[in-house]
C-alpha cells in the first residue's frame, strides 16, 4: 500500500490540503500518520467520517513524509480520484 503513495502522479501532501480534496469530493484514499498532533487532525476525520475515502494510518509523521517523497514529517496526504485506475473507483 505504500507503493500506491509513493508512485501516484497525482497526490497532495498536508492536513490543510489534504481536507481541502476530500471536502471537494477528489481524495480516493486518504493517509494519516498516527502520531500526529489530534488537534490538527480533528477536522479532517470529521470530513472524513462523512466521505467514501479510503482511511489508511501510517506508524509515523516521519514514515508518512518519506512516503510521499519529502524530507519532513506529514500528518496527512492523499491519493486523487484521478490517479487510480477505474477498477479501483467504487
Amino acid at each position: 500500500m505504500p507503493e500506491r503513495l509513493r508512485t501516484a502522479k497525482r497526490r497532495i501532501v498536508g492536513t490543510k490540503q489534504t481536507l481541502k480534496a476530500v471536502q471537494a469530493g477528489a481524495a480516493a484514499i486518504v493517509y494519516i500518520a498516527k502520531d500526529a498532533e489530534e488537534r490538527v487532525l480533528r477536522p479532517l476525520r470529521a470530513e472524513l467520517a462523512n466521505s467514501r475515502c479510503e482511511v489508511v494510518e501510517v506508524e509515523s509523521m516521519q514514515l508518512l513524509g518519506r512516503m510521499c517523497g519529502i524530507d519532513v514529517g506529514a500528518a496527512a496526504a492523499a491519493i486523487l480520484e484521478e490517479d487510480l485506475p477505474r477498477l479501483e473507483r467504487a
